[in-house]
């Protein structure tokens, strides 16, 4: 059976799939349009972007048994988002090769809940198969539906970074 034929996790009504390399084109237009990106940096991601983007979550997954998942639409089979727990090295304090939690939302699915459903069993999944332990989170101050997740979720904010650009960024933890 290839990875393709199920999803590792269902959520509800989303199911969720480890990367695959035909993933690109969907990751690359979910932070394509300029207000997907208004929390993320405000980058317009290229191709080679979203492409890093792709491997470097795949990596996670390669090397730590976790990563992000590609969540779609378990009925229409609809791409949804890009959710999870991954590895990375953000330079921040606390926030180097850690276990970090990070959702990614499409527009045409904000206000529906999808974030919450889905890090609810992603959270249970990864205290179930890789023991509870610290799991950070970043959020840009003003993104009040990620605070208000991160919070529910279990998150509580430990340090303010504020990036060259004036960009002030919340780090949380969830301690386990």
């Amino acid at each position: 059976m290839s990875e393709r034929d199920a999803p590792l996790l269902q959520a509800g009504p989303y199911a969720l799939w480890p990367p695959q390399a035909d993933d690109h084109a969907a990751l690359h237009a979910l932070t394509a349009p300029a207000e997907m990106r208004c929390f993320l940096g405000n980058h317009q991601p290229d191709e080679a972007d979203s492409f890093a983007r792709l491997y470097r979550n795949a990596g996670s997954w390669a090397l730590h048994g976790y990563g992000t998942f590609m969540v779609r639409e378990a009925q229409s089979g609809a791409f949804v988002g890009h959710c999870g727990v991954f590895r990375s090295w953000r330079g921040l304090p606390g926030m180097n090769d850690v276990a970090e939690a990070g959702w990614i939302i499409g527009r045409d699915w904000w206000g529906r809940g999808v974030a919450s459903v889905v890090m609810d069993a992603v959270l249970a999944w990864f205290d179930q198969t890789h023991g509870c332990q610290r799991v950070a989170c970043m959020i840009e101050q003003g993104n009040v539906a990620s605070e208000r997740l991160a919070a529910r979720l279990g998150f509580v904010p430990y340090h303010e970074h504020t990036q060259d650009s004036g960009t002030v960024l919340t780090l949380y933890e969830r301690l386990r």
